[in-house]
C-alpha cells in the first residue's frame, strides 16, 4: 500500500479577504450586490474552521469570495440629485415658457424614479445630473409676466439686466461634480482591489 500524502491549504489569503470584507459597513454598498456576497462568506468561513480543508477548497473558495467581493456595488451619492430636483420644483413658473417648462417636468419626472431607485447605479445617477442641469440651463424665459413684457437688452445698452428668479449658471460646479466621483469611484475600485 502508498503512503497517501495529506497536504492542508493555505489558508493566508482567504482570511485577509475575510477579514477585509467584514470590516464593510453593508449599509454603504447596493443591498442586492451585499445580500448575493453574504452566502460565499458563510462558505469560506467554514472552509477557515476546518483544519483539514485542501488546498483546491481554500482556492475554489477563495475565488469565489473575491469575485463576490468586486461585483459588491456602492450605493450612489445622490445628494446632487436631491438638490437639482428641490431646484426644479422651486422655479417661478411664470418666468419661463411652457414648452421648456415641460421638457424640464418629463426630466424631474425621470429624476425622481432614479432617486427612488434603491437599485440605481452611479451611472444612472450622473447620466440623470447631466440632463437634468442640461433642461435647467436651457429653460426658456417668458417674454410676457403677468401682463407686462420683461425688459430685454437692446443693442447699445450696458446697464440693463433681466431678473429670471435664478442666479446660478450650475454647468460647472455639476461638470466638477461629476468629475470628482468619477476619479473618487476610480480610486476606490483600485483601493479595494488591492
Amino acid at each position: 500500500m502508498h503512503m497517501l500524502e495529506f497536504f492542508k491549504g493555505n489558508k493566508e489569503l482567504l482570511q485577509k479577504q475575510v477579514d477585509q470584507i467584514n470590516g464593510l459597513e453593508s449599509n454603504k454598498y447596493i443591498e442586492l450586490t451585499w445580500n448575493a456576497m453574504l452566502p460565499v462568506l458563510a462558505k469560506a468561513n467554514e472552509v477557515l474552521g476546518n483544519e483539514n480543508a485542501m488546498p483546491e477548497e481554500v482556492d475554489e473558495v477563495y475565488s469565489e469570495l473575491v469575485r463576490a467581493f468586486v461585483n459588491l456595488r456602492l450605493k450612489p451619492n445622490k445628494d446632487l440629485l436631491v438638490d437639482l430636483i428641490n431646484k426644479a420644483n422651486g422655479l417661478n413658473r411664470a418666468n419661463y415658457t411652457s414648452v421648456s417648462l415641460k421638457v424640464v417636468d418629463t426630466e424631474v419626472e425621470k429624476a425622481n424614479a432614479v432617486l427612488n431607485n434603491p437599485k440605481a447605479s452611479q451611472e444612472e445617477v450622473e447620466t440623470t445630473i447631466a440632463y437634468l442641469t442640461k433642461v435647467l440651463s436651457g429653460l426658456e424665459v417668458n417674454p410676457i409676466v403677468d401682463n407686462k413684457p420683461i425688459e430685454t437688452v437692446k443693442p447699445g445698452d450696458t446697464i440693463v439686466s433681466v431678473k429670471t428668479g435664478d442666479t446660478t449658471n450650475l454647468l460647472y460646479p455639476v461638470a466638477g461634480m461629476l468629475l470628482a466621483s468619477f476619479v473618487l469611484t476610480v480610486n476606490k475600485k483600485r483601493k479595494n482591489l488591492n
